[in-house]
């Protein structure tokens, strides 16, 4: 969507947490797991616009030399000189190995991503809006209770819970604490899996879970919400009243804990996160810009058709965002839009989690249709058109296959010399017209 470099959250303030992501802060595909914020489960492929492919790009896999139990050692001295117990952290690590399926997942790169209609069409499905509605009615107390004390919207919030973790049913099956360790010792990006590896031993002091139960998937995202444990540790709450903050079977807790993190984003209650908008022929697509932010009421100046659910909105700051280039739906987000960011730091992610929330009042149809004829740029495509803009006198930063602001900015200038519609979108026409030196 926006721009930037870098997965959930979203990372701008958690740039070091960044460490665990493949995709761009604010790229259009939902990060591997943020680092202080929660991302859709990869054991959902419905929730993930990343398609995994035979031929995904790894890095060589080769181990530190120290031994894991020489690290396991250190650390354990690390660990306690820090306030664990000698007793927490031994029954934490009985048994643990380094999971080579970690390091695996760590260090790939899928070659092929879906198309951000098939990702919506996945995280929207009937299915989906039908568990979420009913579910809504079910906990109906739960959420009555969880709006008043956080001020958090119950649909989105619901929405959420049905894109991380199913509403409960796919939490990750990994010990936690084993794919933390093992992220902390290979030693590629140390500096997150060593914070939320102690993040995960203070929670098991705490005794809000047994480390058998402390479960999540290969990045270290747990429960139905589907925190790290560092994000845990500041925003999980118990609001059960059982005495422990347990995301992993009480809904209520994990509900309240995600109500917490969005409050705490700047979610503001009753305002929408999207607004599907129309533009007027002739639009300078350029302004659909994360860094560009107006008023409701100046886009409305420029020709941008709201419709009535904007009529309270005029004063509140809003970007445009064109989730498929020029060619497909049009949205304004806003403050809302932005605090889904903070829990994953992805537009398609915030965007699903927008509409699918609405679909549960029967609203959140799209109006406008998605460029179908046109397919997303693989990754190795993706880092072509990187390298062809550089050569092309641009400066779209490293060659790494994530579209962020730079790319998107290289890429309007670019589409405005050849007289295109300057929106930022990469695609293999673009990518033609580069090979062709035009």
């Amino acid at each position: 969507m926006f721009d930037a470099p870098a997965p959930s959250l979203m990372f701008r303030s958690l740039a070091a947490a960044s460490a665990l992501t493949l995709l761009s802060s604010c790229a259009d595909a939902p990060a591997q797991k943020a680092a202080s914020a929660p991302q859709p489960p990869v054991s959902q492929p419905a929730s993930s616009p990343v398609a995994t492919s035979a031929q995904s790009a790894q890095a060589p896999m080769v181990m530190p030399a120290v031994s894991f139990s020489a690290w396991r050692d250190a650390f354990r001295r690390e660990a306690l000189s820090s306030g664990i117990d000698p007793n927490t952290f031994d029954r934490a690590f009985a048994g643990i190995t380094p999971d080579p399926s970690v390091i695996s997942a760590d260090r790939s790169q899928p070659e092929f991503t879906r198309p951000v209609w098939e990702y919506l069409e996945g995280a929207i499905s009937p299915y989906r809006v039908r568990k979420g509605q009913a579910l809504m009615i079910e906990h109906a107390a739960t959420l009555d209770a969880i709006e008043q004390r956080f001020g958090v919207d119950r649909e989105p919030l619901v929405a959420i819970w049905g894109m991380e973790s199913s509403f409960g049913q796919f939490m990750g099956d990994k010990s936690v604490i084993r794919s933390l360790a093992t992220l902390a010792y290979e030693g590629r990006r140390p500096a997150f899996a060593h914070a939320q590896l102690l993040a995960a031993l203070q929670i098991l002091q705490h005794g809000d879970i047994q480390p058998a139960r402390m479960l999540g998937s290969w990045a270290g995202a747990m429960g139905q919400t589907q925190f790290i444990p560092t994000t845990y540790n500041s925003h999980a709450v118990d609001f059960d009243g059982d005495g422990r903050r347990n995301i992993w079977s009480s809904s209520a807790d994990a509900l309240a804990s995600a109500a917490h993190y969005l409050q705490a984003s700047g979610w503001r209650k009753g305002q929408p996160a999207a607004l599907q908008v129309q533009l007027p022929q002739g639009f300078d697509y350029a302004q659909a810009d994360a860094d560009i932010r107006r008023p409701v009421a100046q886009w409305q100046a420029l020709g941008v058709q709201t419709g009535t659910q904007a009529a309270s909105l005029s004063g509140e700051s809003a970007s445009l965002l064109l989730p498929a280039g020029y060619r497909g739906p049009a949205f304004l987000v806003l403050d809302n839009f932005r605090a889904i960011l903070k829990y994953n730091n992805s537009s398609s992610y915030a965007l699903a989690v927008s509409l699918l929330g609405e679909r549960f009042d029967g609203r959140g149809e799209l109006t406008a249709s998605w460029p179908r004829d046109e397919r997303p740029l693989s990754r190795s495509e993706r880092v072509e058109l990187q390298e062809s803009l550089t050569a092309a006198g641009y400066s779209p930063g490293a060659p790494d296959g994530i579209i962020g602001a730079n790319t998107r900015k290289a890429i309007r200038g670019y589409q405005q010399r050849l007289g295109w519609p300057a929106d930022g979108y990469p695609n293999l026409e673009l990518l033609m017209q580069l090979r062709e030196g035009r």
